[in-house]
């Protein structure tokens, strides 16, 4: 992985013809408003238990910071809360954080896998048709798992890094306020790996030499695979619509 990055960096380092920056410093700042329905399994082991989860309202903001040195990447740093809860009737028995349930047992579950994203990046384009900006990723997954019923709970923390590969990619509609986007953080590594992303459609609300505003509406769908992170052992699913809005200055 860390040569893979490497390569990445080195490769877009030596097309500064080509790599493009704000004219200005620059700051994007924004938001999302999020309904996640998820689902998938959890353990402290490879032998996963799936769960029933409830949909939940989640929420996500960023900050991102440019500037006209082209050989310098750019920064972005965006916190993602990714919390669910469900209920299962248990198989077989179930032993997780030096807990155990017999099978039968009607359990709670809680995942929290919220993350903050600290992102550097370069822009390969940057125009009113279309912009590309590429880079790497690191993921820091602060969260919780939690088994409980009546008369016991079981929690497990993790605070890991995972890295993943950055790419985000907008296309203007001419003669419109109409822009189409998607943004991606990918990897795999070993047994482990995540995929978050998110594709919609931005109108610009307000666009002058001081201050954009801008809407989004769109989809964003994140898998997370983690194979003995902290002794954490995963594969859950969130997905769904959102709402966002973003501020340039």
């Amino acid at each position: 992985m860390r040569k893979t990055l490497s390569a990445l960096f080195i490769a877009t380092a030596m097309l500064p013809s080509v790599v493009s920056a704000d004219t200005i410093f620059g700051v994007y700042a924004g938001g999302q408003y999020w309904r996640t329905d998820a689902n998938g399994s959890f353990a402290t082991s490879r032998n996963l238990r799936e769960s029933d989860f409830d949909s939940e309202q989640q929420t996500s903001a960023y900050v991102a910071i440019e500037h006209p040195i082209p050989l310098i990447p750019n920064l972005k740093i965006r916190q993602n809360q990714l919390e669910v809860s469900g209920s299962t009737t248990l198989a077989r028995e179930f032993n997780f954080a030096n807990a155990s349930w017999a099978a039968g047992s009607a359990v709670r579950t809680m995942v929290d896998l919220s993350h903050t994203d600290f992102t550097l990046y370069y822009e390969l384009l940057d125009n009113d048709l279309v912009s590309l900006d590429l880079g790497a990723t690191a993921k820091r997954i602060d969260g919780q798992l939690a088994v409980s019923d009546a008369s016991q709970t079981a929690r497990l923390a993790t605070d890991g890094w995972v890295p993943t590969l950055y790419a985000h990619g907008r296309v203007g509609i001419p003669a419109t306020d109409v822009t189409i986007y998607a943004l991606a953080n990918a990897i795999s590594i070993g047994d482990s790996s995540i995929r978050d992303i998110e594709a919609g459609i931005e109108y610009r609300l307000l666009e002058n030499i001081a201050l954009d505003v801008n809407l989004q509406i769109g989809y964003r769908d994140i898998t997370i695979e983690l194979d003995n992170l902290d002794g954490i052992y995963s594969d859950m699913s969130f997905k769904g619509p959102y709402l966002g809005l973003e501020i340039h200055f």
